[in-house]
């Protein structure tokens, strides 16, 4: 079944906010989207449907191992596409900008070969 981009956007977000913050909250995904808690708070639910992400008694938000391979997938991509773009000379927030977009089309394939000129 193929994820949503939204939802790996989300799986990301969790990654990030997790090595930041220690423990997620929806509240700390809405702000770092600046989306309404509401509109979070729906996609943490089907999210957690889906098997992606745990939700304790707390409201501390995890990544199911599902969920995990996919932010981690997302991360690296997002990084290194970012990297590859930058030391092509695009301005870093333009090369942020358009990793974000980039990370949820390419290619295995093709991915596989702009890492290796990276590292």
């Amino acid at each position: 079944m193929k994820i949503h981009e939204s939802a790996e956007d989300y799986l990301e977000s969790i990654l990030i906010l997790k090595s930041r913050l220690g423990n997620v909250r929806s509240i700390d995904i809405a702000n770092y989207f600046d989306y309404s808690k509401a509109s979070i708070s729906v996609a943490m639910k089907n999210l957690r449907v889906s098997g992606y992400i745990n939700v304790d008694e707390k409201g501390y938000i995890s990544l199911t191992e599902k969920g995990s391979e996919i932010a981690d997938k997302m991360y690296e991509r997002h990084t290194i596409l970012t990297k590859w773009l930058v030391s092509l000379g695009v301005d870093e927030n333009t090369a942020l900008e358009d990793a974000c977009r980039i990370e949820h089309v390419i290619s295995d394939e093709s991915f596989e070969a702009i890492k290796k000129t990276v590292k």
